[in-house]
């Protein structure tokens, strides 16, 4: 980041770790990476709700006044936190143009699967300082661009049918991250708790036919591969509504 957009971003009252320097001494006791890596392990365990720089302090063995040299709040942590976990979403590189649905279809199955491993993730997206400016979420959207900029949509559109995408699989993926949310909280394997609840919900389903009838096919397979089916439907429909956007097409 330049000089000229520190001064804007700090500015703009947007706290955010990504809008000031880093120490260039750090304690050798501890670092932002040991830091990042456990407040991650904490988040997967317990949620957004358990994090607290005193919780994390403790779970390290430290004090949360070391924490505070290297990060200035619990904002900021979750900023370096989303740009972490972002760290491991996949984008292939597009050697054809014609294989753009298939390496942005890949792209977006990746992201739910962050988001699932994550759950906490998606509720946090977009809600803390300058997240967008860390450098593994710029540098996975600089690829993710590079899809439909390769794929041939006209100009000025590239940005909003990548962002349209992120909107379905974040969408997706958070109602889908509390469902499984309360599926580990119920101690029940998902097949189990999907039996469990099948007297309730063919009650609940007697007077209306259609979704009664929905409910039963999903029912019959496999919970989770019905919904990895039902998010890559989605994902394929937003697609060939983007797709309309070529020329040609």
């Amino acid at each position: 980041m330049t000089a000229n957009e520190q001064e804007q971003a700090s500015g703009s009252g947007v706290s955010s770790v990504w809008a000031r320097p880093r120490r260039q001494k750090e304690q050798p006791a501890l670092s932002r990476e040991q830091i990042v890596a456990a407040a991650i392990e904490l988040l997967d365990a317990e949620g957004i709700e358990a994090l607290s720089m005193r919780k994390l302090g403790t779970r390290m063995g430290a004090a949360a006044t070391s924490l505070y040299r290297h990060v200035a709040n619990k904002d900021e942590l979750i900023e370096l936190v989303v740009d972490e976990v972002y760290g491991e979403l996949e984008v292939p590189d597009l050697r054809d143009p014609a294989d753009w649905r298939a390496a942005v279809a890949r792209s977006g199955h990746s992201l739910r699967e962050v988001a699932l491993r994550h759950p906490w993730v998606a509720a946090v997206l977009g809600q803390v300082g300058l997240a967008h400016l860390g450098p593994n979420l710029m540098r996975m959207s600089e690829r993710m661009l590079a899809l439909f900029q390769r794929a041939g949509f006209p100009a000025g559109e590239p940005e909003p049918a990548m962002k349209a995408v992120i909107a379905y699989v974040v969408g997706s993926a958070t109602s889908e991250a509390a469902y499984l949310s309360l599926l580990a909280r119920s101690g029940q394997d998902e097949r189990e708790w999907v039996r469990s609840l099948t007297p309730a919900a063919e009650q609940a389903l007697a007077d209306h036919p259609l979704m009664r009838e929905n409910a039963s096919a999903a029912r019959r397979g496999d919970p989770r591969r019905v919904r990895e089916e039902n998010f890559d439907y989605g994902l394929q429909r937003v697609l060939d509504g983007l797709e309309t956007r070529l020329p040609g097409r």
